[in-house]
C-alpha cells in the first residue's frame, strides 16, 4: 500500500528531471530539444497529479515537490529557451554565450514571477476549480513553442512568424506579458469536466474544439493562439458571469 504513495512522486520526478535536462540543452545550444522537454515535462506533469487521484495518494509532500518541480521546469528552463532566443534575435548564435548584453537577462523575470505564483497558488484554497493568473505550465509551453516555430516550421523563410519570434522587442514583450499574467488575478477556467455532460462542461468542450481546429489547421504555431484563446474564453467566462 505504501509503495503506490510513491508512484507520483516518481512521475513528478520525471518531471523535474525533463526540465533539468532542457536547461542544459539551452545551455548547449539545442534550443529546439529544450522546448520538446518543457511538452514532456507538461506530460509528466499531468500524469502525476491524475495518477495521485487515481491513487488516492495525495500527500503533502507530493504537493511541495510538484511545487518544486514546476519552478525548474516551467520557470528556469523557459526562462533560459527565452534567453537563448533573445540573444538569436539580436544576432548572436547559440554558442558561445558571451556578451550577451542586458536585453537577454529580462527573459529571467519568467522564473522569478513563475515562483511567485506557485507560491501565490499554494496558499490559496480557492483555486481549485479555476485560477487566478495565468497557470506556469501555459506560460512555459508559449516559450517552448518559440524555438520550435522558428527553427523547425519556418527556418529560411520569411513570414509573420518568424518576423515576431526573431524581433528582440517582441520576445522581450511576450516574456513580461507572461511574467505579469502569471501573478495577475485574472480569472482563468480549469480544464476539469464534471462528468461527460454538455451543460455542466461548455466551456472546456468549446476550448478544445476550437484548440482542436487551430492544431489541425496550423499545426506548431498554432500552440501560442490557443493559450491565447485560453485566456480570451476565461475573460469571456468571466465577464457573462
Amino acid at each position: 500500500m505504501r509503495i503506490k504513495t510513491h508512484i507520483p512522486n516518481f512521475i513528478t520526478l520525471l518531471n523535474l528531471l525533463s526540465g533539468i535536462l532542457s536547461v542544459y540543452f539551452s545551455l548547449t545550444g539545442d534550443v529546439r530539444l529544450a522546448g520538446l522537454l518543457i511538452f514532456v515535462a507538461a506530460l509528466f506533469d499531468f500524469f502525476d497529479g491524475f495518477a495521485a487521484r487515481l491513487l488516492n495518494a495525495k500527500t503533502p509532500i507530493g504537493a511541495d515537490l510538484d511545487s518544486l518541480a514546476d519552478v525548474v521546469s516551467f520557470g528556469v528552463a523557459p526562462g533560459f529557451i527565452l534567453f537563448q532566443m533573445l540573444r538569436y534575435s539580436l544576432g548572436q548564435d547559440f554558442l558561445p554565450v558571451e556578451n550577451p548584453g542586458y536585453l537577454p537577462f529580462v527573459a529571467f523575470a519568467i522564473p522569478l514571477f513563475g515562483a511567485l505564483r506557485l507560491a501565490k497558488f499554494n496558499v490559496d484554497d480557492e483555486q481549485s476549480d479555476s485560477f487566478k493568473g495565468l497557470p506556469i505550465p501555459a506560460q512555459a509551453i508559449v516559450v517552448a513553442s518559440f524555438p520550435l516555430i522558428v527553427l523547425h516550421c519556418f527556418a529560411g523563410s520569411q513570414n509573420l512568424y518568424l518576423t515576431l519570434l526573431t524581433n528582440p522587442w517582441f520576445l522581450t514583450g511576450s516574456g513580461l506579458l507572461l511574467s505579469v499574467l502569471m501573478v495577475s488575478n485574472l480569472p482563468m477556467f480549469a480544464l476539469k469536466f464534471k462528468g461527460a455532460g454538455w451543460l455542466a462542461n461548455q466551456t472546456p468542450y468549446v476550448f478544445l474544439l476550437l484548440a482542436l481546429v487551430l492544431l489541425a489547421l496550423l499545426r506548431v504555431p498554432a500552440i501560442p493562439l490557443i493559450v491565447l484563446l485560453y485566456l480570451l474564453v476565461s475573460v469571456f467566462q468571466a465577464v457573462r458571469k
